[in-house]
């Protein structure tokens, strides 16, 4: 019997990314595709709670475009948008990596994050690259992995956050599972005078570089291998719990 799977990403409904990763969902399953309509790039785990989302249907391949965040779309895929229930999420294909700091910031991630807070196996997938990017290899290893989910599924609030390099999948070395590397940016605020004389300010510095961390999804891609990383989403901080627990205030 097929099973349900639920397709998002942040760079919009449109994507090259979405529709290659879709393509391959559909080899083993019934797809449903649930994507903002326009690019929702670095909005994070953030809900629209202010002005109403809009949704609407393109064409007849089960694809639903909403006016909301990367977030927005799972929370209304898995609470009424569709009469089924999916038996995973998988997020992407991104247009560029989601690697170390950067997962914090990543709509692909948080859509994922979204669905495992709500009980569904997810994945976010994305291809470290800008420019001429391969999805193929992408496709490959989010196949595998959704096979892999379905027959046993991820721990409790466990996500998979996937990486891969922009290369031919004969130059890929294979998979490494890895932890959540450290960069290093420069100056994130970038200010500006308009024609009028006002100031504006641009959000976004460059990486100067990656912090040596051994076995990080960083030096993965580096060295050619498809990074697979599991993230969890309970934040607290164990080792310092049991030393905070001595503090007299």
């Amino acid at each position: 019997m097929a099973i349900n799977i639920l397709v998002t990403n942040d760079d919009g409904v449109y994507s090259y990314g979405l529709k290659a990763l879709a393509r391959e969902m559909r080899k083993i399953g019934n797809v449903f595709i649930v994507a903002p309509v326009s690019e929702k790039s670095a909005t994070s785990h953030s809900l629209t709670l202010h002005r109403p989302l809009r949704v609407r249907r393109i064409g007849r391949n089960q694809t639903y475009a909403v006016n909301g965040t990367p977030t927005d779309c799972v929370n209304l895929a898995l609470n009424g948008l569709l009469k089924v229930r999916p038996q995973v999420v998988v997020s992407g294909i991104n247009l560029g990596p989601n690697l170390a700091d950067d997962i914090t910031y990543s709509g692909t991630v948080a859509a994922a994050m979204e669905a495992t807070l709500q009980g569904v196996p997810a994945i976010a997938v994305s291809v470290a690259g800008r420019n001429k990017l391969n999805f193929r290899p992408a496709q490959d290893i989010a196949l595998r992995l959704v096979k892999r989910i379905v027959r046993k599924p991820l721990p409790q609030n466990v996500l998979l956050n996937v990486n891969v390099p922009n290369r031919d999948g004969k130059r890929i070395k294979g998979y490494k599972f890895t932890r959540q590397g450290k960069r290093q940016y420069g100056d994130s605020i970038i200010e500006k005078v308009d024609p009028r004389g006002e100031k504006y300010y641009w959000i976004g510095g460059d990486i100067l570089g990656d912090k040596p961390v051994e076995n990080s999804d960083i030096q993965a891609i580096h060295e050619g291998y498809i990074s697979i990383t599991p993230i969890q989403l309970d934040l607290t901080a164990y080792s310092f719990l049991k030393k905070i627990s001595g503090w007299r205030i």
